[in-house]
């Protein structure tokens, strides 16, 4: 696990272009924690971060005679859990 502001300042600084939107899921992540689940943003670690492949779209372009060839455009589940780090710390130990 990562400290939340770590990650959240790794993201930030990291020069992919997919950084922005991982960095957007964490802060929603991290608001949800707070706000439903009372926890203080200090406390939370990053436990799990996954990107899975989502549906994909298929779409048509016309091509050079008549022809026509398939554009895939695809999508992908952001997967990104926050936990205290208490929680984290007794997992570990029951592993």
């Amino acid at each position: 696990g990562l400290p939340v502001n770590e990650a959240l300042a790794l993201l930030q600084f990291a020069p992919q272009a997919a950084s922005e939107t991982v960095y957007k899921v964490l802060e929603s992540a991290v608001a949800n924690a707070e706000t439903t689940e009372g926890l203080k943003k200090a406390d939370l670690i990053l436990s799990v971060a996954m990107v899975d492949e989502g549906p994909t779209m298929k779409r048509w372009r016309p091509r050079a005679q008549g022809r026509a060839t398939r554009i895939n455009k695809r999508t992908s589940h952001i997967t990104l859990v926050v936990q205290p780090a208490d929680v984290v710390a007794n997992n570990r130990k029951g592993a």
